[in-house]
């Protein structure tokens, strides 16, 4: 098995891998507090908070679609380790913006007119800050590593990934929003500390133009990226997945008030054990593959992840907690129910799947395409997996809009896991096939 620890002591990969680390702590600890504030605070009503939900979801998303081309482009053909830095900076002025938010709405003053504006907007430019540093992050690794490490190096940058997310979506849960605008302010003077580190990242070829045309740059970026078949099917396997992430991931605040009767301690709950699985499959995975870049375990991986949203969903509908209607029960009331533990288990093997699945195709961006065009690989990646994302939050909020109640929608995340799983076959075939003809 490739061991992949002692990467953690490398400066080629531990001062990336700590940027990239308190990005995603910084995102989540941010997004979550303002959900969770205004799903727990403002509004009171199950179809309004889907809706605040997917908007938040929407916007964030919104940024990749737009720009991933434009910043595929410049991390290619610029220094990746000077765009991390300009990027962090910026961050820092990003969230001084969330931050005044944050602190209106734990003053309740001006929530409609002002706090929820800036935090709506903080969130969109977040979602532009993530937009340029998304492609380095991946793209930097065969640079920066030798080729038996990238997979390992993937699935250290996923594993970190979500243990941030956990560790953001547990401080916005059990933390007041006037703790979180401090938190997040300090976070990314902190990122942009550790983004001083990472070593220079130059490009391959020197002098290249950017096409500053956002639409043209777009549909031109795809079509090259598209014509080989290994990356073309990584790419549609992981939009596919992460449609039904945004899916479950704007379901389960509203579905832990409403449905499962419960605080939003235990909505963060469901959203760190989520990031403990993702984690836990991330690693996982890299054992399991012994550090080569395949996707023989991706059909099964994601066919088990529908398996378990089908439990869930019939462990939700079978919910029936003796609590007022006035009460949200908080964690230790919550753990006390009969089919407490096996939800959460379940969410927990969810995720473990759902790792699985993503992490090697990931490595199928950095790793089937010519080094000098990574970022734009990983950035044309970014493209098609926002616009699915998008769609996947326009369906659960048109879903809610429509009156269809959110534990029938976990369904339609269980159908889409087939649909994973069939690209998942075709990428597979098409990883042998390319082997057979080497």
């Amino acid at each position: 098995m490739l061991t992949s620890t002692y990467l953690l002591r490398q400066r080629r990969f531990l001062p990336l891998f700590a940027t990239q680390l308190l990005n995603a702590f910084n995102d989540n600890l941010f997004k979550n507090a303002m959900v969770l504030f205004v799903v727990y605070s403002v509004y009171n009503s199950e179809e309004a908070e889907a809706k605040f939900s997917a908007i938040a979801s929407a916007l964030f998303i919104l940024p990749f679609f737009v720009l991933s081309a434009m910043s595929g482009q410049l991390a290619d053909m610029r220094d990746k380790a000077m765009i991390i830095r300009c990027v962090k900076l910026a961050e820092i002025f990003i969230m001084l913006v969330g931050a005044a938010g944050l602190l209106l709405a734990w003053q309740g003053m001006l929530i409609e007119a002002a706090a929820i504006p800036l935090m709506l907007a903080a969130l969109f430019a977040m979602g532009v800050h993530s937009t340029f540093f998304g492609p380095i992050k991946y793209a930097i690794l065969p640079q920066h590593l030798e080729k038996e490490e990238v997979l390992a190096g993937t699935g250290l940058v996923e594993a970190g990934t979500y243990i941030a997310i956990l560790a953001g979506t547990i401080l916005a849960g059990y933390i007041d929003v006037e703790w979180a605008a401090l938190a997040v302010v300090l976070t990314a003077c902190v990122g942009y500390a550790t983004s001083r580190q990472v070593p220079p990242a130059p490009p391959y070829e020197q002098g290249q133009a950017v096409d500053w045309h956002l639409l043209r740059s777009s549909v031109a970026l795809i079509r090259h990226t598209m014509h080989q078949r290994e990356v073309f099917y990584a790419i549609l396997a992981i939009s596919f997945f992460w449609t039904i992430g945004a899916v479950l991931f704007i379901q389960f605040p509203p579905l832990a008030k409403n449905v499962l009767m419960a605080s939003k301690e235990v909505a963060s709950l469901f959203l760190v054990i989520f990031s403990i699985g993702v984690a836990i499959g991330s690693v996982a995975i890299n054992a399991l593959l012994r550090g080569d870049v395949s996707a023989r375990y991706a059909p099964i991986s994601v066919i088990a992840m529908g398996a378990f949203v089908a439990v869930f969903w019939f462990l939700c509908h079978e919910w029936s907690a003796d609590v007022p209607s006035a009460e949200l029960m908080n964690v230790g009331a919550f753990l006390a129910q009969p089919l407490a533990p096996p939800i959460m288990l379940t969410l927990l093997l969810i995720a473990v799947a759902g790792g699985m699945f993503v992490v090697p195709l990931y490595a199928f961006l950095t790793t089937k395409c010519d080094p000098a065009e990574a970022a734009r690989t990983v950035a044309a990646n970014n493209i098609v997996n926002s616009g699915a994302m998008v769609a996947g939050s326009l369906i659960a909020g048109g879903l809610s809009a429509l009156g269809i109640p959110l534990v029938e929608q976990l369904l339609l995340s269980a159908v889409m896991c087939l649909v994973s799983a069939w690209l998942g076959a075709r990428l597979y075939r098409a990883e042998r096939l390319a082997l057979a003809a080497a």
